[in-house]
């Protein structure tokens, strides 16, 4: 089964030279590239986004596998949803999913379940693609949504993801997809993504959730974030950075609404 891009055009550029060049605005070509464990990266319109998450994919070795986990925007689906098989068109070209890797994953795992549905129109794990073939055109991945859920869940689905990798025995990158706090002002955004960022640089999935519903803060990827938090310390992570943050109104001027964006690397 083959997915078509939903938001090509629209979130970044339609045409693969347009996105090159785009994505060349944004990338930090003096940055000091690291084995990461695992990242998060925003996934919102690259004019507003696409700093930050330059600033991350600069500072990662490229990988012939990754695991891109984003939330359920749309509703549709299974609640964590994975396809085993297939390729995304992309206007770079075809990304195929790997299959090896997302079969032994859905072999062996409690909650995942086989579900083209909840990716079909999903953007969070789309936008990640285009970075990625900047800097590499020919690798695999596994594509995972996940919804709201309890904490044990998310560190079920995490450890699943690791022994994956581990009995694999395959390079691979976990990749969460997430923007920070919608539509605040800047003062009452920044606040509350920074206290959520403290949790995730501890390492700490549980406390981020804590953080997140004690604040209500409208992160709509800390499950993911969860997710890749747990899978990457079962693969031996050890600490965290902050690599940018900004809002949407560092790009707008409008501080009266924002979107936050963060950028961390687990290593």
């Amino acid at each position: 089964m083959k997915r078509s891009p939903i938001v090509a055009g629209q979130f970044y550029p339609l045409g693969a030279a347009a996105i090159e060049k785009q994505i060349s605005e944004f990338i930090e070509k003096a940055a000091v590239k690291t084995n990461a464990l695992g990242i998060v990266a925003p996934h919102a319109g690259y004019i507003y986004s696409g700093a930050v998450a330059g600033s991350v994919y600069s500072r990662i070795e490229p990988r012939p596998t990754y695991i891109i986990i984003g939330p359920n925007h749309t509703g549709n689906g299974k609640p964590y949803s994975i396809m085993s098989e297939g390729a995304w068109s992309m206007p770079q070209g075809e990304v195929e999913i790997d299959s090896d890797l997302a079969k032994g994953l859905l072999r062996n795992s409690e909650f995942l379940e086989e579900d083209f549905l909840a990716h079909a129109y999903e953007h969070s794990i789309e936008v990640q693609l285009p970075f990625l073939q900047y800097f590499k055109k020919a690798f695999k991945f596994v594509p995972i949504i996940v919804s709201y859920a309890q904490g044990h869940i998310y560190k079920a689905i995490g450890g699943e993801i690791a022994k994956a990798i581990k009995d694999s025995g395959k390079n691979a990158l976990i990749i969460a997809s997430s923007d920070m706090t919608h539509y605040e002002a800047q003062e009452d955004a920044r606040y509350k993504d920074m206290k959520a960022i403290e949790a995730l640089l501890k390492l700490d999935e549980e406390e981020l959730i804590k953080t997140v519903e004690k604040l209500d803060i409208s992160m709509c990827g800390y499950a993911p974030v969860a997710v890749m938090l747990s899978a990457a310390k079962e693969l031996g992570a050890k600490n965290a950075e902050l690599v940018k943050y900004q809002t949407s109104g560092d790009i707008s001027g409008d501080y009266s609404s924002v979107v936050g964006y963060a950028g961390i690397i687990v290593k």
